[in-house]
């Protein structure tokens, strides 16, 4: 029976190959634009997760109501009504009680690790050229074992901040915004002073242009000098044991404090709303692949059937029997389904790789080394392939039954 669907298949050449080049082709563009999309997604994820904390305790922000000032200004019977109300958010710009947060956090099992910083907006300068950015002030040891940003580091370590002296850790892309290298001395304040001088030990680059353009770090103690506050933290960044746990903590967390407590995804919320639509355009592009692969299928069997009614009516008359004719069009079905879907995925790993040679402009769609992120995710070739092998049997399916129900006196009736 095997060998005689082969037959068939090879004696239909033309229609054969059409039919599996559509399975090829569709099996391929589903490879190559997942490995794109994916690759895209695993790097910032990877970057996200790695080079931030899994959860981040801050300051509390209000929004700021008609009568949230009531209280402030007036006795608690009288009357309010305001000419212009007050608008506007009230920020703290310091956590009240840290040491709650590191007596609970010490004491919670889920938690690896955690690091207190002081974040603040601050400007840096190089002679005439300045620029704006976010100075992160942390213990050097501590914020080691929160992220992996000592993997990242382009030049110098990260542990040369130390614990003061002025050393800063600045993204690459922001050194050469302002002109500024390895081992040189610039100017940083907050405006609250004098511009205080600080030599650059090392920079870092993580391929997220934001944070590589507009961050640098330095000592906890001189990021508070820097902006007139000692003792002060507004941040509490947590590296948990499980990051999957990070969402239901965070909740769990906000709900019994005063502070804002987010989890990694709640504070990226923009990125992930991006890879959600990406998969939703994936798995579309999925669905129209099987369809057109299942109308392919479907086409060349039907008019084999319609074509072998006189094979499908001698097979019968010598002993075949119905299920025998639906296993021999099954078969077909599904040959041109392997075969598709094999060479198929050859030829979208070909194409990935070629994709991961192209050097792309520095940015978010770039690794390392500037060239394209690919993923080679084994899901995403065992999805291919299960996808073009299953839509190639289910559209044989229908041709098949039809080939089973014909009989030889009809098949003659029909031939006239």
């Amino acid at each position: 029976m095997f060998f005689l669907a082969i037959r068939q298949l090879v004696f239909r050449k033309r229609q054969t190959m059409l039919t599996t080049l559509g399975i090829i082709l569709g099996t391929a563009a589903y490879v190559a634009i997942s490995g794109i999309m994916l690759g895209f997604q695993n790097f910032i994820i990877e970057q996200l997760l790695n080079n931030d904390s899994h959860i981040r305790i801050s300051s509390k922000e209000k929004p700021i109501f008609a009568h949230s000032l009531d209280s402030d200004f007036f006795e608690k019977n009288e009357i309010v009504k305001w000419l212009s109300p007050p608008s506007g958010r009230k920020d703290n710009a310091k956590i009240e009680y840290p040491q709650g947060w590191f007596d609970r956090l010490n004491t919670d099992s889920n938690v690896a690790a955690y690091s207190p910083q002081l974040i603040i907006q601050a400007i840096i300068r190089r002679g005439k050229v300045a620029q704006g950015i976010n100075m992160i002030g942390a213990d050097v040891s501590l914020q080691e074992k929160v992220t992996n940003i000592r993997e990242y580091m382009a030049e110098g370590k990260f542990s040369d901040i130390g614990n003061s002296g002025n050393k800063i850790v600045a993204g690459s892309s922001l050194l050469t915004k302002i002109g500024a290298r390895v081992s040189e001395t610039v100017f940083i304040t907050s405006g609250k002073g004098h511009p205080i001088p600080f030599k650059i030990a090392g920079s870092f680059r993580l391929g997220i242009k934001n944070i590589d353009e507009g961050v640098i770090f330095s000592a906890l103690g001189d990021v508070q000098k820097v902006n007139q506050t000692p003792s002060q933290i507004s941040t509490i960044a947590v590296k948990l044991k499980n990051v999957s746990l990070a969402g239901k903590i965070a909740d769990n967390w906000a709900s019994t404090g005063q502070d804002k407590v987010q989890s990694w995804d709640q504070a990226n919320a923009n990125f992930m709303s991006i890879f959600r639509t990406q998969d939703i355009l994936r798995n579309s592009m999925t669905v129209s692949i099987t369809i057109v692969a299942c109308f392919g299928i479907y086409n060349i069997l039907n008019m084999l059937v319609n074509q072998k009614k006189r094979e499908i009516a001698i097979l019968r008359s010598i002993g075949y029997e119905s299920k025998d004719i639906q296993k021999l069009f099954l078969i077909q079905g599904i040959v041109l389904g392997l075969f598709g879907g094999i060479f198929g995925l050859f030829i979208g790993y070909l194409a990935c790789r070629y994709y991961g040679t192209i050097k792309s402009a520095d940015g978010m769609l770039s690794g390392k080394g500037g060239y394209m992120l690919v993923s080679y995710d084994i899901a995403i070739y065992i999805k291919a392939f299960m996808l073009a092998f299953f839509s190639s049997a289910i559209a044989s399916f229908l041709p098949a039954r039809a080939a089973g129900k014909f009989t030889p006196i009809d098949i003659i009736r029909s031939e006239g």
